[in-house]
């Protein structure tokens, strides 16, 4: 499937310049339900196979307690990977939108979720946890806090968080949304569609969707953000490999935007 051999490329080339991987690690994936931590799933299962470092893998789901919800697609996903599956159920829902009514509740909401991903994995036993942002992910966040901090800074590719213990990688840094969809899509990945009140109306969708005009009217205008935050050394980014392959195929006669 040339879909999966494009995200194991992209996966192994964060991995190798970021070193993410050491051998021994036991990794824990953030699975939400959505296609890129499957796609994150996916991948690192089977770059168990070829990967040079070995490594364990879990995965874990933060149930937030949204209604009418199920992961049994997941689970089953997890089976055929061979891959431990654990779900932490939490009342992080109705905490948020039924006693507290929060008007903006994302920056709380993924606290609150991070907090309990990063308690699980430690009790899991793992050294490491794997999140599923992309490429895009890392140019709207470097945009919105731009836009709406004043600052400049973006998540770094890999983080260690002394406090717990653990690290954090981002093995999709490289990887183009649009790839991720197209391999979610032709692996008929069981994502579970967000039934969150706050899904698609929060300021990342706003930057999305400028992004997304802005790159049509210049052409290649992502992989220039890109690019000046390797350049400037931001939270951690660099320059390690080139991004030629990626903006290639993004840019080609594929291209869905």
């Amino acid at each position: 499937m040339k879909e999966l051999k494009r995200i194991l490329s992209y996966t192994r080339r964060a991995v190798d310049d970021y070193a993410m991987i050491e051998d021994g690690d036991k990794i824990a994936v953030g699975v939400s339900a959505g296609k890129d931590s499957l796609a994150l799933l996916y991948a690192l299962a089977e770059m168990r196979r070829f990967y040079p470092k070995k490594y364990e893998l879990i995965a874990i789901t933060v149930d937030m307690g949204f209604p009418n919800t199920t992961f049994d697609g997941i689970k089953a996903l997890c089976e055929k990977l061979n891959v431990e599956y654990h779900i932490i159920p939490t009342q992080i829902y109705q905490i948020i939108f039924e006693e507290r009514k929060e008007k903006s509740p994302c920056s709380l909401c993924a606290k609150m979720r991070r907090g309990v991903l990063y308690n699980s994995a430690k009790e899991l036993g793992c050294n490491k946890v794997a999140l599923g942002h992309h490429f895009d992910d890392a140019i709207e966040t470097f945009m919105l806090n731009l836009f709406f901090e004043g600052r400049i800074g973006c998540f770094s590719p890999v983080t260690y968080l002394s406090r717990i213990d653990l690290t954090m990688i981002r093995p999709l840094l490289y990887a183009a949304e649009k790839s991720v969809r197209q391999f979610a899509d032709k692996a008929e990945l069981p994502v579970v569609k967000s039934t969150c009140p706050a899904d698609g109306n929060t300021e990342r969708e706003e930057m999305k969707t400028l992004l997304r005009e802005l790159d049509i009217k210049h052409k290649g205008l992502r992989y220039r953000i890109f690019g000046a935050m390797q350049r400037g050394e931001i939270d951690g980014f660099k320059i390690a490999s080139s991004m030629d392959g990626i903006k290639d195929y993004d840019d080609g006669e594929n291209s869905d935007e």
